[in-house]
């Protein structure tokens, strides 16, 4: 039998019109007299009745489930300008508070939060004075952090590299944890399991007192033996070995909760000066850093590092535009993001160092970082005048509320992804 597909609808109004059909059969035909030709005639030659046609009733398509909202999207709609560009520093606690040394999260921490809901807190040495101590300032910051702004908790980070030269919690003489070589003698063992030691040990007791964010490993080639900075920070000259460490440390570390950063894009290890203290440059050819300097970093952007920081490096002989790579848009925007493929967070060095100060002012040091194209200002030498700077730029059109968005989001993908917002 043929079926039709039809809708509720015209099944429905089919059926009316049957019925219609029939009361008006009934009620308007003449009565015919036995044996004429328009009665029956005993069934014979007579047309039975049509019966309507079986149907099928098609529902409606359900309308498919919308995406999930991610905590990231809810947020970011809700963030006012001011909140956002906070998003974007990360600074010492002196840097934040103005005290003079920082060793508790009291009043002066959360009066600066309220005022800036920074993205993040840096902390060195001086800010450790005791197990105890050390633990209750990272707790109490963070649940200041979480109250303030739109409620977005603080990246609590530190410089812990390792070895003799960078580690600020191993070596304050507070804490029971594993001590490492420097990060040469770990490179010369030609192991990367020993590199992902180092980040599975670090990686795990950072967590455990209560960071966030490392800003290590070196992922710098030691190619000049004179510089005065790095040594044996780097673990080795051979561009392949310290790609494969620095691979394995940043994987180890990750898998403790803990996010890595890379340093010191596109690479310290060339330069004879400290951009501490001055302008540094490395001489190397475009070539000469693709081949070398930058394997590094390729290496650890296929391990799915998070943050990778740009060193204040010139680079002459490669992106010559005068410019250090912290405030190139084409180390940043063209080699970093578009050949390398990176689209985690950039972050710089330190905005407090020579090499920025001494030509730039700390609001257009802020700017002219993220017109390139880089996410998070570290440590400017006035957050004040950088966060108003920045603030001023967007009122004016330098800086676009888009190119902001695309910064704090990248922020709060990774804030997400650590399990600080859901």
């Amino acid at each position: 039998m043929l079926h039709h597909l039809i809708s509720r609808r015209q099944f429905i109004a089919a059926g009316a019109l049957i019925a219609a059909g029939a009361a008006t059969s009934a009620c308007s035909t003449t009565p015919t007299a036995p044996g004429s030709a328009g009665a029956a005639d005993n069934g014979q030659g007579s047309t039975p009745a049509e019966q309507p046609q079986d149907t099928e009733i098609v529902e409606p398509e359900p309308e498919p489930e919308p995406e999930p909202q991610s905590a990231t999207d809810r947020l970011l709609e809700t963030m006012t300008i001011e909140q956002k560009v906070a998003q974007l520093f990360i600074v010492t606690p002196e840097g934040l508070t103005g005290a003079s040394v920082a060793t508790i999260a009291g009043s002066m921490t959360a009066d600066a939060l309220a005022r800036i809901p920074v993205g993040g807190i840096c902390y060195f040495g001086q800010n450790i004075t005791g197990n105890q101590q050390l633990r209750d300032l990272l707790a109490g910051t963070l649940e200041l952090s979480r109250n303030s702004g739109a409620g977005v908790p603080a990246f609590l980070s530190v410089d812990e590299e390792g070895g003799s030269l960078v580690a600020r919690v191993a070596n304050s003489g507070h804490f029971d944890v594993p001590h490492f070589p420097n990060m040469i003698e770990i490179g010369a063992t030609g192991d990367p399991s020993r590199a992902a030691e180092v980040g599975t040990q670090i990686g795990t007791y950072l967590r455990d007192i209560g960071f966030i964010v490392d800003f290590a490993p070196d992922a710098d080639v030691l190619t000049n033996p004179e510089n005065p900075v790095i040594g044996a920070r780097s673990f080795g000259s051979d561009a392949s070995v310290v790609a494969q460490m620095v691979s394995a440390e940043v994987e180890a570390m990750m898998a403790t909760g803990v996010a890595p950063c890379v340093k010191h894009f596109p690479g310290h290890g060339d330069t004879a000066g400290d951009s501490h203290t001055g302008a540094v440059y490395t001489d190397r050819t475009a070539d000469e850093i693709r081949a070398c300097e930058l394997e590094p970093f390729r290496a650890a952007i296929a391990a799915d590092v998070p943050f990778v920081m740009v060193g204040h490096i010139e680079t002459p002989n490669f992106a010559d535009d005068g410019l250090p790579a912290s405030l190139s848009p084409y180390m940043i925007g063209t080699v970093l993001r578009e050949e390398l493929g990176f689209d985690g967070v950039v972050t710089t060095d330190s905005f407090s160092m020579g090499a920025i100060t001494q030509n730039f002012a700390p609001d257009d040091a802020a700017v002219q970082f993220l017109v390139a194209g880089g996410d998070v200002v570290l440590m400017p030498a006035d957050l004040e005048l950088a966060y108003t700077g920045v603030l001023d730029a967007i009122e004016t059109g330098v800086l676009t509320v888009e190119r902001i968005d695309e910064s704090v989001r990248r922020v709060l993908a990774l804030k997400e992804r650590l399990g600080l917002i859901a």
